[in-house]
């Protein structure tokens, strides 16, 4: 249904929403709206990095046979295919081509050009056959071009804020969604669950991690700790599985109030009592194997303290709310009211949160790779990069370039986290 002026019942309804508001006021900041276009081209960057900065040919013809090298390498890794022997034998500079196509960066992040190693500077005379191969950055002692790990860089930097935020917010939002809405009279439960979840998270816990530490530390893959991912999930599974049909026992059923908001509190202020730092070096120092799967993992475990405690605020208030209290009198379970009307109107604050908590996130990796600590040897980042300056301070492209890279991209999200903010 529409109004005088055009507009319909529908779009009035989502121009008022929370979201649609935030919408509007992010857009009047310009600083904010160009950042947002700058993130959009490092994320092209991060995603189809492959395609620009590779060593092998995006496309070739050899002997009559057209091959994609780059594309043939996933199904390598994937363990769908493999290479030829003719592929192992020659570099991919040195192969008979009838026709080629190399990336606009034809090095990847590993390649070692071992005749313009010892950090040869980007304006200094260069041992390249063209300018076509010309190291527009420079190297690293290695011969390492640093264009191609500024560009290996930008996806590692992207995937430790994301993911390492992605975990930190699922926590953050149980966390906070049931400290702030039900407190600590309203979240009740029976004693046969909560005394089996309980067992559950110390078994999950010994037996997914405790007694399997020798072969989560040791140097390999990251199976191990997913399947001890899968180990605690499912002692968590079986436990409540049991309570449900225990719950039907009389003795067992009885409900009691269980104190989420204390819990929930008294675990934030232990977590925030500790420096971020110095409590990700203490968790990294346990582990012998160095991956950043591990990085992303602790950085999200140990993020969740800020989401929690805005959540939690903005429900204190939001519970005692009109609408909320009309959903009560309805008869809607609190379960219904808490994801369904409570808690969207409760994640502004929040999503400022996981802005500056993914700048924060990739500032920490960038600390850890300059320090050589918790990160392994698979791939390239910009704290790695920026600590081949330290290494040699004449060497000043790898200072310049890897730490612009980490200031604009701390950068861009604390200003879009700003423009989320603007009243």
């Amino acid at each position: 249904m529409a109004n005088k002026s055009g507009i319909t019942t529908k779009e009035v309804r989502f121009s008022q929403s929370p979201f649609a508001r935030m919408q509007r006021r992010f857009r009047r900041n310009r600083r904010a709206v160009w950042s947002l276009r700058i993130l959009y081209v490092l994320v092209f960057v991060g995603v189809f990095g492959d395609f620009i900065a590779n060593e092998k040919p995006l496309y070739c013809k050899i002997d009559g046979v057209r091959y994609f090298p780059v594309f043939k390498q996933y199904a390598v890794d994937l363990g769908l295919s493999d290479w030829g022997a003719r592929f192992f034998q020659n570099e991919w500079t040195e192969h008979p081509y009838q026709a080629v196509v190399f990336p606009p960066v034809p090095y990847s992040a590993n390649s070692l050009d071992l005749k313009n190693s010892n950090y040869r500077s980007p304006f200094a005379e260069q041992k390249v056959a063209s300018t076509r191969w010309r190291h527009w950055l420079g190297t690293d002692r290695l011969g390492h071009d640093v264009l191609a790990g500024l560009i290996a860089g930008t996806r590692v930097a992207l995937l430790v804020g994301l993911i390492a935020m992605s975990i930190a917010t699922a926590i953050g939002i149980l966390a906070g969604a049931l400290a702030g809405y039900f407190g600590d009279e309203g979240f009740r439960t029976s004693r046969i669950r909560l005394l089996l979840n309980i067992v559950g998270l110390f078994s999950g816990w010994f037996y997914g991690f405790a007694a399997r530490s020798y072969a989560i530390t040791e140097p390999g893959s990251n199976a191990p700790l997913l399947t001890g991912l899968g180990i605690f999930c499912g002692m968590l599974l079986l436990s409540n599985l049991a309570a449900y049909f225990l719950e039907k026992i009389p003795a067992f059923g009885k409900r009691i109030a269980v104190p989420v908001d204390l819990l929930v509190m008294r675990a934030i202020e232990v977590l925030n009592s500790v420096p971020a730092l110095l409590l990700l070096l203490s968790f990294v120092a346990v582990l012998q194997k160095s991956s950043i799967f591990y990085v992303m993992i602790i950085i999200g475990l140990i993020r969740w303290t800020g989401i929690a405690r805005f959540l939690r605020a903005g429900l204190l208030k939001i519970k005692h709310l009109g609408y909320v209290e009309a959903a009560r009198a309805l008869g809607f379970s609190d379960w219904r009211i808490l994801f369904r009307h409570a808690l969207p109107n409760a994640l502004g604050p929040v999503l400022i949160t996981i802005a500056f908590g993914v700048a924060s996130a990739i500032l920490l990796e960038s600390v850890l790779s300059f320090l050589g600590i918790g990160v392994g040897e698979e791939g390239m980042t910009w704290g790695r990069l920026l600590a081949g300056a330290r290494q040699y301070p004449a060497a000043w492209w790898l200072a310049l370039f890897p730490g612009g890279a980490i200031f604009v991209a701390v950068t861009i999200f604390n200003l879009i986290g700003e423009g989320l903010t603007e009243k």
